[in-house]
């Protein structure tokens, strides 16, 4: 096991790795230990009892994040000359179509968060294979594909994150940063488990909240009391 460095090492001596925190006692380890020169992202990791191999049970969607994410999204808009202008306005990165397609089939990946209106999506189809695997492909299903284009780039502009299930039934997402302080974090993380709550697919049988662990880009992982939160 590779030695751990002595900011490290000070930060497990605060962690018992067989305690389940709860999430106020967990946001001030956190914040005590991050001591480096950036901006640490507080992370989320949720394991869900379901079976993302059943359509069913693969579950996606959106949510806005009360602060935000505190990391600047650069938004890129697939949609005809009608709509550029309402993309531009409302903050779009990069807005276009069939151009930005050959950029990034040239390996152009300037962005994290992509959106394009219905007439757009047999062209951006063409790119599914390169999307896809990134998270980036528009999807109806999160509001990502639109006509109302505008509203979509102003709301993933002022904090409104995409989550999804990963192959092994969690979901991994990050709920701001160190810099916000534990109150504004707190709230950004009930509004993320409560979503994650809410969308339970009908079908799910079994525990459906497994377990919560959080963790700092540096510092140890925590886990935390679901109780609270099966409970509300």
């Amino acid at each position: 096991m590779a030695k751990l460095n002595k900011r490290l090492a000070q930060a497990y001596q605060l962690v018992d790795k067989n305690k389940f925190y709860q999430l106020d006692e967990a946001l001030n380890i956190l914040c005590q230990t991050s001591k480096i020169k950036f901006d640490e992202t507080v992370d989320l990791a949720v394991r869900l009892g379901l079976d993302p191999r059943k359509a069913e049970e693969n579950i996606r969607g959106t949510v806005a994040l009360p602060h935000g994410t505190g990391k600047k999204v650069r938004v890129l808009a697939f949609c005809k000359i009608e709509k550029q202008n309402e993309a531009k306005a409302a903050g779009a990165d990069y807005v276009g179509a069939e151009d930005l397609i050959e950029k990034i089939q040239n390996g152009w990946f300037e962005f994290e968060s992509v959106i394009a209106t219905p007439d757009m999506m047999a062209q951006v189809g063409k790119i599914g294979k390169i999307l896809g695997p990134r998270g980036l492909m528009p999807n109806p299903k999160v509001g990502t594909v639109t006509q109302d284009i505008g509203k979509t780039i102003e709301a993933i502009k002022s904090g409104r994150i995409e989550y999804r299930i990963e192959k092994a039934g969690i979901v991994h997402v990050g709920a701001g940063k160190i810099s916000f302080g534990q109150q504004k974090l707190k709230e950004n993380l009930v509004t993320l488990i409560e979503t994650l709550v809410k969308a339970k697919p009908k079908t799910s049988k079994g525990i459906y909240l497994k377990t919560i662990s959080l963790s700092s880009t540096m510092g140890p992982g925590l886990k935390i009391d679901v109780a609270p939160f099966r409970n509300a």
